[in-house]
């Protein structure tokens, strides 16, 4: 039996939610758009641009707004996309920074929409655990000095 959660993310953009969307559902299987409301005559915004596109990654819902320049996408908010391998974090990567996109540390990087994403290996937290651990410290030095992550780095980094 399928559960659908109540809970999932707005995102607000200006005019292009529509565009993000369909581009972020491009870059994850098990993505899709689910529904598109589209404004009206004599709505706040011109009439057929998308009001709401509702989408899922990868299974996880979200909503794109178009609710005009009033509020910014910012990093105070992220999307953590975690990759089970090198290739898989180059492509995201890769997408995620074309068009306009920024790079930024430790994975972080933010998209031509001004969405910010994390881009993280899966086993970054086990490579990680135990702060006292002086594989762990070693991991979180060269994390701290990586922009797109290096898992190989990473794990050379954990064996000392």
């Amino acid at each position: 039996m399928s559960v659908k959660s109540r809970i999932s993310t707005c995102l607000w953009f200006n005019d292009n939610g529509e565009e993000a969307a369909q581009f972020y559902v491009s870059l994850f299987p098990n993505s899709r758009i689910v529904s598109v409301s589209r404004y009206e005559e004599g709505g706040t915004m011109p009439a057929g641009l998308a009001m709401l596109t509702r989408f899922e990654i990868d299974g996880v819902r979200f909503a794109a707004l178009n609710g005009g320049p009033h509020f910014k996408l910012s990093e105070a908010a992220s999307i953590v996309a975690l990759c089970d391998s090198q290739d898989e974090i180059d492509r995201l990567w890769s997408a995620l920074t074309a068009d306009g996109g920024e790079e930024s540390r430790c994975g972080w990087l933010k998209d031509r929409f001004g969405l910010s994403w994390q881009i993280l290996p899966s086993m970054l937290e086990a490579l990680m655990s135990g702060a006292k651990d002086a594989g762990a410290k070693n991991t979180f030095a060269a994390l701290m000095d990586m922009r797109k992550i290096d898992i190989a780095a990473l794990e050379q980094a954990a064996k000392g």
